[in-house]
C-alpha cells in the first residue's frame, strides 16, 4: 500500500496514529547515531578483495537499503552463484548502542509513509548496503547450483565487491543481468515443484486516488523478475540451512502444515472471490497456479498468506530436523541482514563453519534467545500491517456507506461470521445471525470512520 494525493489527510493522520498507537520510534538514540558515523568511517581488515566480481544488484528501484549482490557463473553443468550479503556485523560492537538498540526493533517495519529501520540509516542506507560504484564490505556465499536445481554451499568468505549495476524490477533488461540469470532461477523453481514447495508471496495492496478524490485499494502488479530475484535468495538461504543443520547449529525458519479448517476456509474465501478451485486439486497444486497480477487470485494469495499456519524460529535441536511446510525443506533466514536481526547471526555462523572455525559464542547465546524477540517483532509489524490495511480500507470504503456488497462466509468462530467481499477485496466481521460457513451474503456498509479505522457492514 502506497498514499498518493492525500487532500483530506485521511491516511496521513491516520499513518501517525498508528506510529503513536504502536510506539514505532521517529529516530535512533543520539548514542547510536554516533557509534554509526565511527563505524562508517573504520577502514576494511579481513576481508578479501573481490571487486574483480561483475556483482549487480536488484531491487525496487526506490530501495536504498540493499541486502544482497549477486553474480553468476558456469562451472561444468552447474552454475555457480556468488551471492553477496551486507556485512552489518563488521560495523557494529556487540553490546553497543546500536546493537542494543537492534535488540529492542528485532526487524525493519515498513509502513506506506517510510519505514522504521533495524539500523541507523547512515549505516543501512549508506555504509553497508550494497550500493553501486563503491567498494562495500559483504559475507560471500558462493552456491552451487545443480541441473536439478539442489543447492550446496560451496564456500563462505568476508569480502569486499564492487557493484556494477543497482538495477530495478520494473525497468531491468535482460542484458544488464548475468547471462545465467533465467536459467539458474528456472532450475532453483523446477526443484520447488519437485518436493512440492508451495512458496506464496501475494502483490501489495496500494491505495489509489481516483480523479474525482476517492481511493481504490488495488494491487502492486508482480514483476516476473521478482519472482526470479527471489529463487536467488531461496538458494542461497536452503544451501546454508543445510550446512548449519550438518554442523548441529544454526537457526532455522519453521512452519507447520496447515490444517483441515484453514484449508475449508480457504476453499470458501476461494469461491466468493470467483477463483476456480476443484474439488480434487489439492491447496500446494492450486496455488502454484495463481496469477498475482490478476486482481481475484492476488485477492485469494492473500487469503492463503492470511489463513495459513504462521512461520517463527526455532534454534536447532539434536534430534530434531526443523521443517518449513511452505518450503518443503530446511530453511534459514540469512541473506537480509539489513532488515532483520537474525540474519546477521545466522551469517556469522555460516561464515565460521564453512572455513572449519567454531561457530562464535555470542551467535550460539543469540540462537537460544532469538526466537522470542524475531517472534514478537514479526508480531508487532504484523499487528502494524493489519492496521494500515484496515485504515486503506477505511479510507477506499469511506464515501460508499449504504451501499451494498456480495460475499461469503469463510468462517464462523466466538468473534462471529468473517465475510470475503468480492470487491473491493475486504475482509470483515459480523454476528453469525444463523448465517453458516459458505454461505453467499450481502452486506449493508453502515459506518465508515478513518481515523478510529473502522469499516462496519451488517445483513442487507
Amino acid at each position: 500500500m502506497k498514499a498518493l494525493v492525500d487532500r483530506a489527510r485521511a491516511l496521513t493522520d491516520g499513518l501517525a496514529a498508528i506510529r503513536t498507537q504502536f510506539q514505532l520510534p521517529a529516530q535512533f538514540p543520539a548514542e547510536a547515531e554516533a557509534e554509526a558515523t565511527a563505524a562508517a568511517a573504520r577502514p576494511r581488515t579481513d576481508h578479501v578483495d573481490r571487486t574483480d566480481v561483475a556483482f549487480v544488484t536488484l531491487d525496487p528501484a526506490s530501495s536504498t537499503d540493499l541486502d544482497q549482490a549477486f553474480a553468476i557463473e558456469r562451472s561444468g553443468n552447474d552454475l555457480v552463484l556468488r551471492y553477496a550479503i551486507a556485512d552489518i556485523g563488521w560495523f557494529i560492537a556487540d553490546g553497543g548502542p546500536i546493537d542494543t538498540e537492534a535488540w529492542k526493533r528485532g526487524e525493519t517495519i515498513y509502513l506506506p509513509d517510510g519505514k522504521i529501520s533495524l539500523y541507523p540509516r547512515l549505516l543501512s542506507e549508506g555504509a553497508a548496503s550494497l550500493l553501486p560504484d563503491a567498494q562495500k564490505l559483504a559475507i560471500l556465499f558462493t552456491v552451487r547450483i545443480a541441473p536439478d536445481g539442489a543447492a550446496t554451499l560451496d564456500g563462505v568468505e568476508r569480502a569486499v565487491i564492487r557493484s556494477r549495476a543497482k538495477l530495478g524490477y520494473a525497468t531491468v533488461r535482460p542484458e544488464q543481468l548475468p547471462p545465467d540469470f533465467a536459467e539458474l532461477s528456472r532450475r532453483i523453481q523446477a526443484a520447488e515443484q519437485a518436493r512440492g514447495a508451495s512458496r506464496v508471496d501475494p502483490p501489495q495492496q496500494q491505495v489509489v486516488e481516483l480523479p474525482d478524490g476517492s481511493f481504490s485499494l488495488e494491487f502492486r502488479p508482480m514483476s516476473p523478475m521478482e519472482n526470479a530475484n527471489a529463487a536467488l535468495s531461496l538458494a542461497s538461504n536452503l544451501a546454508v540451512a543445510d550446512a548449519l543443520y550438518s554442523h548441529g547449529t544454526g537457526l532455522f525458519r519453521v512452519m507447520p502444515e496447515p490444517d483441515d479448517w484453514a484449508i475449508r476456509r480457504l476453499r470458501h474465501s476461494a469461491k466468493a472471490l470467483g477463483v476456480d478451485w476443484p474439488k480434487d486439486v489439492t491447496l500446494e497444486q492450486r496455488q502454484k497456479d495463481l496469477d498475482p497480477n490478476d486482481p481475484k487470485q492476488a485477492a485469494f494469495m492473500l487469503a492463503i498468506r492470511r489463513a495459513g499456519t504462521h512461520a517463527s524460529y526455532a534454534p536447532f535441536k539434536a534430534g530434531e530436523r526443523p521443517w518449513h511446510s511452505a518450503m518443503r525443506a530446511t530453511y534459514v533466514h540469512a541473506t537480509a541482514p539489513l532488515r532483520r536481526l537474525a540474519d546477521r547471526y545466522v551469517t556469522e555462523a555460516a561464515l565460521a563453519i564453512a572455513n572449519g572455525q567454531a561457530v562464535p559464542d555470542r551467535a550460539s547465546a543469540a540462537f537460544q534467545i532469538l526466537p522470542e524477540v524475531m517472534n514478537r517483532a514479526e508480531a508487532k509489524a504484523g499487528q502494524v500491517d493489519s492496521a494500515v490495511l484496515e485504515l486503506a480500507e477505511a479510507v477506499v470504503l469511506a464515501d460508499r456507506v449504504g451501499e451494498t456488497f456480495a460475499g461469503t462466509v469463510t468462517d464462523i468462530d466466538q468473534r462471529g461470521a468473517r465475510i470475503q467481499l468480492a470487491d473491493p477485496a475486504v475482509l470483515t466481521r459480523i454476528p453469525p445471525n444463523g448465517a453458516a460457513v459458505g454461505d453467499p451474503v450481502r452486506l449493508r456498509l453502515d459506518e465508515v470512520d478513518p481515523a478510529r479505522r473502522l469499516s462496519r457492514f451488517s445483513i442487507a
